[in-house]
Parts: structure tokens; sequence; C-alpha cells
């Protein structure tokens, strides 16, 4: 079904998509130091990668593709701060914690990131990537071309070449 005949349905904005992410990966995190289960956090991450995409309106794709790496790296630097303030040592619990999680989270990342490139990518993410071109294309600098088709001289605008100069003159020179 396309999403014109779905309408009615919720639709979250860039933002909104990002924080169900965070909030999901942070609830994935925190179940996961409670319970144990080391795939936890990677699940929940996926689940809200999955869940952000599909309901992103779809002129804010672009912005939520490039964003699960980033959410991944807060929400694990949240957990860990925070599983780290029991210890007896808070800095090297947490050096060790990120390394660890960041290392056996990194499969669940690329799997998050790559469910919202194919998905996005279904949902219209190349329309996107061409209008953003376009916008930038139309926004660029305007440039003084020389006019076409004739001797005219087209002189450059006023002050182009001008030096710019500071202060005054002192005495004897």
């Amino acid at each position: 079904m396309s999403e014109r005949k779905r309408g009615g349905g919720i639709r979250l904005t860039a933002r909104g998509a990002m924080t169900s992410v965070l909030a999901l990966s942070l609830a994935g995190g925190v179940l996961q130091a409670l319970l144990g289960p080391p795939a936890l956090a990677g699940v929940a991450f996926v689940a809200g990668c999955v869940v952000a995409v599909s309901l992103v309106n779809r002129r804010d794709l672009l912005s939520l593709v490039v964003s699960p790496p980033l959410i991944f790296l807060l929400a694990t630097l949240v957990v860990e701060a925070v599983r780290a303030l029991g210890s007896t040592s808070p800095i090297q619990a947490f050096s060790l914690g990120m390394l660890t999680t960041l290392s056996a989270g990194a499969p669940w990342l690329f799997g998050g990131t790559l469910v919202v490139l194919l998905v996005a990518w279904r949902r219209g993410l190349a329309q996107c990537v061409r209008d953003l071109r376009e916008e930038l294309r139309a926004a660029g600098p305007d440039i003084p071309r020389p006019r076409s088709g004739g001797t005219d001289y087209a002189p450059e605008p006023e002050g182009y070449f001008e030096p710019k100069v500071y202060g005054t003159p002192r005495e004897g020179q």
C-alpha cells in the first residue's frame, strides 16, 4: 500500500524519530544492565531504528538516515556513565564499559544503520537527496558573469579590486 493510501497514520518529525530511537536504546541498555542478556541493548536499538524509519515524515528521511551512529554512541555514553557511578573506580569502569559495550554493539549498530538505509531508500530517500541537491544548486552564490554575445565592457562590482586602507599615514612618509 502506498503512503498516500495509508494517510492517516502516525508520522514523526526527524527529532521525534531520533528521540524514539534514543528512548528505546536507553531502555534496552538499562534492561541489559539489570537483567543481563547481552543482546538486549542491540535488539532495542534495531527495533528503535525500524520504528523510527517507518514512522518518520518522508521529507525528514535524510536527517534520520545519518543519525543512528550518533544516537547509539549517546545511549552508550549515558548507560555506561550511570553504570560506572556505583563502582569504586568510576573512570576505569566507565572506560572499560564503553570499550566493551561499543565493541559488542558494533554488529547491532551496523545492522540498525543498514535497516534504516534500506527502509528509507524504499520510502524515497533518493528523491530526498535529489531535492537537497536542487536546493543547494539554487541557493548557490550569485557570481556576476560577463555579458555574452557582445564586446561590451562588463565592469566588476564596485570595490571588488580596491585595496582597503586602514589608519592614517604617518608624518614623514
